[in-house]
């Protein structure tokens, strides 16, 4: 048996961060005592270091939806959120990749090698890197991308659509709208590769602690979903 202290000590937490997380759904209701104190258990502790491990990897938002879905019982929506980030995980590492070969054609002074396609509107683009056209719009206000108009509106080569791709995976690294700005005008004018090639280091970097954080969780994950079995079964 567990008071709210002992599991939040083990992770440098507040006794009120775990009971807010018990309100939150990630971690199980915890029993009371006659005297209406909460009392925590293996399953409670379990819950809450698979949890945690979760967030590191995956964030706040998809480890809460995995522990309600895993707590609820329903174990093939956490599976399908675990499987949606380590795609969106893949796709971040090939859009790397993407711009760092961009930007060797760039800083060699040679036209950028076009992407599959010709020019695309701002529905298909924001569809493609899953943002809204808002978004893209102020993307443009900011200086980052400069679409051509015509009469049916905004279209985006497939230099406009790379520009895209580096500026969402710089945005989602934390990086300000001026910065990316800065980056674009860089690549552009082949000015030097020290800006881009930076950025792009530390975004791999990133990725790689984040795909090892998500090991980390996964395998936290496993354990917990092995734990209940056992117990649930008796």
């Amino acid at each position: 048996m567990y008071r709210p202290v002992d599991l939040a000590r083990a992770h440098g937490l507040s006794a009120q961060a775990v009971r807010n997380y018990e309100q939150a759904g990630v971690i199980p209701c915890a029993a009371r005592t006659a005297s209406g104190y909460r009392v925590y258990t293996d399953d409670h502790a379990g819950a809450l270091d698979t949890y945690v491990a979760l967030v590191a990897g995956y964030g706040y938002r998809a480890a809460g939806e995995i522990m309600r879905s895993v707590l609820g019982g329903d174990i093939p929506t956490a599976l399908a959120v675990l499987d949606g980030a380590h795609v969106q995980l893949q796709r971040d590492r090939e859009t790397v990749d993407r711009v760092a070969s961009a930007a060797v054609v760039l800083t060699s002074s040679t036209p950028a090698t076009p992407g599959p396609g010709g020019p695309v509107s701002v529905g298909v683009l924001a569809h493609r890197i899953g943002v809204t056209p808002a978004t893209l719009r102020k993307w443009e206000r900011a200086g980052i991308l400069a679409p051509a108009r015509s009469r049916t509106g905004r279209t985006y080569s497939p230099d406009d659509v790379r520009d895209a791709e580096l500026a969402h995976l710089l945005r989602r690294g934390g990086y300000p709208l001026d910065r990316i700005a800065a980056v674009i005008e860089q690549v552009h004018a082949a000015g030097g590769p020290g800006p881009l090639a930076a950025s792009i280091d530390q975004w791999r970097n990133r990725l790689t602690a984040r795909g090892r954080a998500m090991l980390t969780g996964s395998a936290r994950l496993a354990d917990y979903l092995s734990f209940r079995e056992r117990t649930h079964q008796r």
